[in-house]
């Protein structure tokens, strides 16, 4: 079975400075006497103990740490710190400290199949307790696992909106049924390495369609356009994400054959995906630079939508994109996170025809307490159009 992601190889830069991720870092603390108000994510501290002695524990949070005895536990407590064991008896860490990647999602899949890989091995655990609706103690596990995505996701985002402002975070939504080599696919994908290429982190849902699509022309974002077009044809050789294997071993190729840069930022290497194990029937896709994979689709959909200020791409998709839509359309109603980007629907017989979403929008964003935001509303048929109205203002 796959293990969870080592803590080994996490990326310093991928926390804050209240967490204390690696028996380095708490060496160091340690040696300066005072642990007070830190979270320590994680460690194995039953192996060469360290020595708390004298060491300031006020507001000391131990969250999924393992240590030689009680006796070493019950000190710690009496001395003000908080102890929250691991959760031993699930196949996911219950306090990850950094957000997923291709590999951590991937991991089994060479030696197991599809079923052994560890993004299936949790999506089969997810379903055998309870689904959506789990008993107790795996609630606990699932909700500690989901805090810790939120936390690795605030601070793997606070770089690149730091350095380019939240109207550079751009959103791709669409049907997960899209298949791959078809005209939609290979637009999303463009649009996807456009934005890129433009300074535009992309957003989307993690699954396959329209959202894999997105990821993957960020993916090559720093390749020629020709690389992409070889890519989809490989990938459109296994359209179909229920045929899990072929599905997955196209992926992996293209990624192995199509590596960018190892140097250049996790956005140019695929930008963001946010998926969930409740749609854990669609595999995760993967040429995503950074995963933050979500138990609770309800927190998964709302911090999508709360990063994505740069604006929105709709391509046409069934239920899940319109309450995307309108989730979106909330906020943006009373500006909950800010100012809001635009509203791109691709497909514009889709979109006025089959779900004729601006009658719908129009009519509510004139009535705004922000003014009449009914202009961020666009429809087109082409990709360059596209990416012109996303990145006209940022």
């Amino acid at each position: 079975m796959p293990t969870p992601p080592p803590r080994d190889v996490i990326e310093l830069h991928d926390h804050t400075e209240s967490e204390v991720e690696t028996r380095a870092e708490l060496d160091r603390h340690l040696a300066a006497g005072s642990l007070a108000h830190l979270a320590v994510l994680g460690l194995a501290l039953d192996t060469d103990p360290p020595d708390f002695t004298g060491v300031d524990l006020t507001r000391t949070l131990f969250l999924g740490c393992s240590f030689a005895s009680a006796e070493v536990t019950a000190d710690l407590v009496r001395r003000g710190a908080s102890v929250v064991p691991a959760l031993r008896a699930v196949p996911y860490p219950t306090h990850p400290a950094r957000l997923y990647t291709a590999e951590d999602l991937s991991a089994g899949f060479a030696e197991h199949g599809f079923d052994g890989m560890y993004d299936t091995v949790v999506y089969q655990h997810f379903r055998a307790n309870g689904g959506a609706v789990p008993e107790v103690r795996e609630a606990l596990a699932q909700r500690l696992h989901d805090h810790g995505i939120d936390s690795a996701l605030a601070y793997a985002t606070h770089a690149w909106l730091a350095e380019h402002g939240p109207a550079s975070v751009v959103g791709v939504m669409g049907g997960h049924a899209v298949a791959r080599g078809s005209a939609a696919y290979r637009l999303a994908a463009t649009i996807g390495r456009e934005l890129t290429r433009r300074d535009r982190l992309v957003v989307t849902g993690g699954g396959p369609g329209v959202m894999e699509a997105a990821n993957l022309g960020a993916y090559l974002s720093t390749r020629p356009a020709d690389d992409l077009t070889e890519a989809i044809d490989m990938l459109a050789a296994a359209p179909d994400f229920m045929d899990h294997r072929p599905f997955t071993e196209a992926a992996l190729a293209v990624r192995e054959k199509f590596a960018p840069d190892p140097a250049a930022h996790w956005a140019r290497r695929g930008g963001l995906s946010v998926p969930t194990w409740l749609y854990g029937h669609e595999p995760a896709n993967l040429f995503a630079g950074k995963v933050g994979k979500y138990f609770s689709n309800a927190i998964r959909e709302d911090q999508i939508l709360r990063l994505c200020r740069g604006g929105l791409v709709f391509a046409p998709g069934r239920a899940g994109t319109v309450q995307e839509v309108f989730q979106a359309a909330t906020k943006t109603f009373y500006g909950t996170d800010g100012p809001s980007g635009a509203y791109v629907f691709l497909d514009t017989a889709f979109w006025t025809e089959t779900l004729p979403v601006q009658t719908l929008l129009a009519p509510l964003f004139a009535q705004s307490p922000h003014g009449d935001l009914t202009a961020t509303i666009h429809l087109t048929d082409d990709a360059g159009r596209a990416v012109e109205i996303l990145t006209a203002t940022a």
